[in-house]
């Protein structure tokens, strides 16, 4: 787990301790050989946390590009793409695309359970049905320029990805790790893939 300084480190930390993952909170270097996945958390400002990144940045995309599985999750899964409107700093750019800010036709931020609907089937979203919940804590979403990265979308004054996946690229905007019996199957799919490389 990479800590760029944003909060609910510990209740992601028992999540995938929960699904059988062994788990290590890195903060200013990634022990490379000890990584079997990576894992972005995420509450907090896209500009702080794209700052306090800078440290393991480029760890972090020389592993992507080495095939080592990423899950961001809510703000980790903005830090996949390259830029947000929430303020100035580079996202990872491992998928092109921007955050954008949820319409002001709803309230913002986005907090509580919604649903997703599956586009797009991979071994990231096995056995979850549409119309599934999961818990939403956010203002941005991403908005990738690739369609074709998008495995579920969910519905909040606009339409936007809830799911995302390439390769070994994923991103949850949702908290899985708050999202009880549906978050656990995500984080679930995610291990049997680390393991299954």
């Amino acid at each position: 787990m990479v800590d760029y300084g944003v909060g609910n480190l510990f209740s992601i930390k028992c999540a995938m301790e929960k699904v059988g993952f062994k788990t290590k909170i890195n903060t200013s270097r990634i022990e490379t050989k000890e990584v079997d996945a990576l894992i972005l958390p995420g509450v907090g400002n896209f500009s702080a946390a794209s700052k306090n990144l800078e440290k393991v940045r480029q760890q972090i995309i020389e592993l992507v590009n080495e095939g080592t599985p990423v899950l961001g999750i809510c703000l980790g899964m903005q830090l996949l793409l390259e830029e947000s409107e929430e303020g100035s700093g580079k996202g990872l750019a491992l998928l092109t695309g921007k955050n954008l800010k949820l319409p002001n036709t709803v309230k913002v931020p986005h907090i509580g359970w919604n649903t997703i609907k599956v586009i797009a089937q991979n071994r990231l979203v096995e056995g979850l049905e549409d119309g599934s919940y999961f818990y939403f804590a956010h203002s941005y979403y991403a908005a990738p320029i690739s369609k074709e990265v998008i495995s579920a979308e969910t519905t909040y004054g606009v339409t936007f990805a809830s799911i995302i996946a390439k390769n070994n690229i994923f991103g949850t905007q949702f908290h899985p790790e708050k999202s009880g019996r549906n978050g656990l199957k995500i984080l679930e799919n995610f291990y049997k893939m680390v393991k299954g490389r």
